[in-house]
């Protein structure tokens, strides 16, 4: 099996694991009385799993995008300097313009 692939199994087990944590923890302190309301429920446990899932695609997600952010690449460790580029200097445009041309507004000229 790739590296990769294994690298977001594993991380997205850890995930869904840490989610059903979190929704344990949610339950057993019945945070916004889930624990009533799942447990009195004949849907009850479609909720659980829904919340559970939910949660555990968030929680998979946010392992995978650590661990992938965590991986350390070798080659960044020695300066290269870069290329040398030009850097364009923006000048404005000479327009040579006649006296009589500056004296001939159309938007002032009242004819």
């Amino acid at each position: 099996m790739p590296k990769l692939i294994r690298l977001y199994i594993i991380n997205a087990a850890i995930g869904f694991g840490l989610a059903a944590v979190f929704v344990g923890m949610l339950l057993w302190f019945n945070i916004a009385n889930l624990w009533h309301l799942i447990s009195t429920s004949d849907k009850g446990w479609q909720a659980l799993l829904i919340l559970w899932v939910a949660n555990g695609i968030v929680f998979a997600g946010v392992q995978f995008a650590i661990a992938v952010m965590r991986m350390k690449d070798d080659d960044d460790d020695e300066p290269r300097g870069g290329l040398r580029q030009h850097v364009l200097r923006h000048e404005p445009a000479r327009i040579p313009v006649r006296i009589d041309d500056r004296k001939a507004n159309p938007f002032t000229d009242k004819r």
